[in-house]
């Protein structure tokens, strides 16, 4: 579905990505893990088109997105919930998720917006509230209903349950799960390596730019690598 071969990213002078391979199959959930500054949320800006890469390619559905815009490549199915969530805060629930589906031509929108609302009954309950008013958690649920109202093949979800409280996280993760049975594959940066795994199919860790490990969750869990640096336990191995 999506697949990055080579692909280098510059802030000015400086290399955050240098040379990243990486494939999303259809349906599943990949999570991207590593430390502050390794270069996760790069890679997403990279393939959301927020970033232009100097050299490699991106790969969607067979077709080359390298350099693409990002309402280019949202018309092409991916979506973008940033980290910070970067919700409308002067507007209300209801127009935030209305801004979602904006470059919808189809009839339904309404119809998803009830949806959406369904799957995220907090949303329904605060539609006329301002956005900035709502909990760090509800924020959160706005900025993935927000996404999901695009009708995205592939969602990057960047950092979702920084700053939440435990319980929030909870029903972030399960949320991330419902996404990916209702059929839109997901692309996760997640500083919470040991829940991203528990719900991913597959895993990459970066470090300084570069992907240093890669496998399937449930390997990844038991790597000793993985486990000292990221997941709080001393390996045994």
């Amino acid at each position: 579905m999506l697949k990055l071969t080579n692909v280098e990213t510059f802030y000015g002078q400086i290399q955050a990505l240098k040379g990243i391979d990486l494939e999303v199959h259809e349906g599943k959930i990949i999570t991207l893990l590593g430390a502050n500054g390794a270069g996760k949320s790069t890679t997403m800006k990279t393939i959301a088109g927020l970033l232009k890469p100097k050299n490699g390619s991106i790969e969607f559905m067979g077709e080359n997105i390298t350099g693409l815009r990002p309402d280019q490549l949202l018309r092409k199915g991916i979506s973008l919930v940033p980290e910070g969530r970067a919700i409308l805060s002067s507007m209300t629930v209801l127009e935030n998720l209305e801004m979602g589906a904006y470059q919808r031509k189809d009839k339904e929108v309404k119809e998803d917006i009830e949806d959406v609302m369904k799957r995220f009954p907090i949303l329904k309950e605060r539609q006329t509230q301002m956005a900035g008013t709502l909990s760090g958690g509800q924020q959160q649920m706005l900025a993935i209903a927000r996404a999901l109202l695009s009708k995205p093949k592939l969602i990057l979800l960047d950092e979702p349950s920084m700053g939440l409280a435990p319980l929030i996280v909870a029903d972030i993760f399960k949320i991330i799960k419902e996404i990916k049975e209702a059929g839109t594959t997901v692309l996760l940066v997640e500083q919470n390596a040991k829940q991203a795994l528990k719900i991913a199919d597959y895993g990459y860790v970066m470090e300084t730019g570069k992907i240093i490990i890669e496998g399937s969750a449930d390997s990844l869990l038991e790597d000793p690598r993985v486990v000292e640096a990221y997941l709080g336990r001393k390996s045994t191995s």
